[in-house]
């Protein structure tokens, strides 16, 4: 087992904060095996109007974000989601949507598509892989479908396609191994939508699947947990570390506590430790003063090319 302080040679060095993720909660009306969050139909944990109000008054706090990430489970189930995007943008502050597709055909979010489209939201989609069969393996029944229709819906929008309004695809592996090299598979996968459903993207983001939660769970269960974990510590990459996001980014969790990274806050590595850190209580100068909390997960960043919300560090 190793270390990952000890690997590096010490701490991380913290950069002024560009990118502000926020989790508005767990709520999904999927179940996927490799969900980190744990998220699904049935969890309650949602981010109510206070702590959203706490969070537009920290990006006015904090002149320096230029992104405000919106995840979940399905961010957009939650009530505060379109306030939150209109807040950033009324500020020319970029968006994103981490988006798994299939919510854009949920009862109640009909107008979805359009909203996303009219606040000109970047929209990072889950779609593991080009083939039925897999997607449907990782994440249900018919999701594959569903996911093809609704990157339909996007492109007649004019995501994927139009320089405007941008449109990438995040893929993971579906078992215990680091993902392939990303340009050569995103031929691939832009080979394969366009030719059987006329799907057009920007970007394959290419994403590792990390020891946490559901998909620990599912290693276990395997008994692939530990070789795993090895694959990662031996692929560990040091020319990844520049390029962490931890090193620039603010995770903000459904009930107002701040992380380091949406991995830290699903293993509840509370920035301030001892005395956790709220979003109404955090400043630039704070921020800049606290230790990035590392751990043997860490190694799920930095294993071959580096994994991160934006897929591959180098």
């Amino acid at each position: 087992m190793s270390d990952f302080r000890g690997k590096m040679g010490g701490g991380l060095q913290r950069r002024p904060a560009e990118v502000l993720q926020i989790n508005v909660g767990k709520l999904c009306n999927q179940t996927c095996v490799h969900c980190h969050v744990d998220a699904g139909p049935h969890r309650v944990e949602q981010m109510g109007s206070s702590t959203a109000d706490s969070c537009i008054a920290l990006i006015d706090r904090l002149d320096t974000i230029q992104t405000v990430d919106i995840t979940g489970g399905a961010p957009e189930l939650n009530g505060e989601f379109r306030r939150l995007v209109s807040a950033a943008r009324s500020r020319s502050l970029e968006v994103i949507d981490r988006c798994n597709l299939t919510v854009l055909q949920e009862p109640g979010q009909e107008d979805l598509a359009d909203f996303l489209a009219e606040n000109q939201v970047w929209v990072i989609a889950s779609l593991p892989c080009y083939l039925e069969e897999n997607v449907d393996g990782q994440r249900g029944k018919g999701v594959f479908q569903r996911s093809i229709e609704a990157l339909q819906q996007l492109n007649s929008l004019g995501y994927g396609s139009d320089g405007v309004h941008r449109l990438d695809l995040v893929y993971n592996p579906t078992g215990p191994m680091l993902p392939p090299e990303a340009s050569g598979l995103e031929r691939t996968f832009k080979k394969q939508l366009a030719s059987n459903y006329g799907v057009t993207f920007d970007t394959l983001i290419t994403i590792t699947n990390m020891v946490i939660n559901r998909f620990e769970s599912f290693l276990r269960r395997s008994g692939e947990l530990e070789s795993y974990q090895q694959l990662l510590e031996e692929n560990f990459n040091p020319a990844t570390i520049p390029n962490l996001m931890c090193l620039n980014t603010l995770s903000i969790s459904w009930d107002g506590f701040i992380y380091d990274c949406d991995f830290n806050q699903m293993l509840d590595l509370k920035l301030g430790r001892e005395e956790p850190l709220r979003v109404e209580d955090l400043t630039a100068e704070a921020f800049l003063d606290l230790e990035v909390i590392t751990g043997r997960h860490c190694f799920g960043c930095t294993a071959g090319t580096g994994s991160s919300c934006g897929g591959a560090l180098v």
